[in-house]
């Protein structure tokens, strides 16, 4: 099978910047992994993506673009636009040798029980600025066809596992704004579903209590003591008895629980509550993994480690000891897509998002056209 040179990028629930990742691989089980980058949103642009996001709740056609989300977009297409021109300069890539960019745009509305998801970004734009044919717009297809559209990247990790040699059962968590997770046992078609808030809640506390985009380092959290009366409400929500595949849109979930907590106490909190949400899933999967891998902006958060440490049953590891990246997994993950995309390999599967049979996602467009 051809190797094919591709770049991912992704923009996450966090909302913290876009990051950019390059890979080699067949689209199968082959992957060699290639240098990365992060590019952060300035405050004007977390300001915008909060009011697109605010903006988005009232729409019902995935096509309307209400001008919160219109400038949101141009906004969103042109910060991943530079991001790429700078990892080609950085990194001394000629954009010829790339063949294809994997772009899953920003998320504002991921409703597939009403057959609804939305990521803008213009993919067709951003092909046109930085000259390489573009694959984005991977979530529609399968919520069109009946599936929960999310997560996309099982597919990935089942890749990465078996390229390493890893013995099943083993799971990857990914904490980013939504979290999840996905269980890779010999043999079989990746099991995995959206867990609970991941980030979204603690940064969204962080923002608009302490005025700062994020937890960092869960030092807030650290300081504080996990009320336990607020952490159950939190549990009690009915998504947790759901059986997977199910997926979440960033505002299912309300802070509104710790409101009257300290700012340590309710940090502490939510952050039991991301972790307590995996051992809650855990407990709908087929065996507990021997391993859970964690990835994304999550993994760098101690007091979060420690907790899922805490509340799970198995060994917690992060990527970087298995010589994969935490940040860049998402963006390498979406030049894995793309390539599947182009060669019509499917994506999702019945026991990823629930879709009635393997399915193929992404739009592909060409620079000109």
């Amino acid at each position: 099978m051809p190797l094919y040179t591709a770049i991912g990028l992704m923009s996450g629930t966090s909302m913290d910047g876009v990051d950019v990742a390059l890979i080699e691989t067949d689209g199968r089980n082959e992957v060699r992994q290639g240098p990365s980058l992060f590019r952060p949103y300035g405050a004007a642009d977390r300001k915008l993506l909060r009011a697109a996001l605010d903006e988005a709740v009232g729409i019902e056609d995935r096509a309307a673009r209400p001008p919160a989300i219109l400038a949101c977009e141009q906004m969103v297409t042109s910060r991943h636009a530079e991001a790429v021109e700078r990892f080609l300069e950085q990194h001394e890539v000629e954009a010829s040798r790339v063949d294809v960019v994997g772009f899953h745009g920003q998320t504002v509305i991921h409703r597939p029980r009403e057959g609804l998801t939305v990521q803008i970004g213009d993919g067709q734009a951003l092909a046109d600025r930085i000259g390489i044919r573009v694959a984005f717009d991977f979530r529609a297809a399968d919520v069109a066809a009946g599936g929960e559209g999310a997560p996309v990247v099982p597919v990935y990790h089942r890749a990465l596992i078996e390229a390493a040699g890893l013995k099943g059962p083993v799971a990857f968590l990914n904490i980013g704004g939504v979290a999840n997770v996905t269980y890779v046992d010999d043999g079989h078609d990746p099991i995995a579903c959206d867990t609970g808030p991941g980030n979204a809640l603690l940064d969204d506390l962080m923002h608009a209590r302490a005025g700062k985009p994020m937890d960092r380092g869960g030092r807030t959290a650290a300081k504080g003591r996990v009320n336990e009366a607020a952490l159950e409400r939190l549990l009690a929500h009915p998504y947790f008895e759901k059986r997977p595949p199910k997926s979440l849109d960033r505002n299912e979930f309300s802070k509104k629980v710790v409101d009257e907590l300290l700012l340590e106490d309710a940090a502490a909190t939510l952050t039991a509550f991301t972790a307590a949400s995996v051992a809650r899933l855990l407990a709908h999967l087929p065996g507990t993994p021997g391993e859970l891998v964690v990835c994304g902006g999550g993994a760098r958060n101690p007091t979060l480690m420690r907790e899922l440490g805490q509340r799970l049953g198995c060994k917690v590891s992060t990527a970087e000891q298995h010589g994969w990246s935490v940040d860049a997994m998402e963006a390498q993950a979406f030049a894995y897509l793309a390539v599947r995309s182009m060669e019509g390999l499917p994506i999702t599967f019945p026991t990823t998002t629930g879709v009635s049979a393997p399915h193929g996602g992404g739009v592909l467009v060409t620079p000109g056209k």
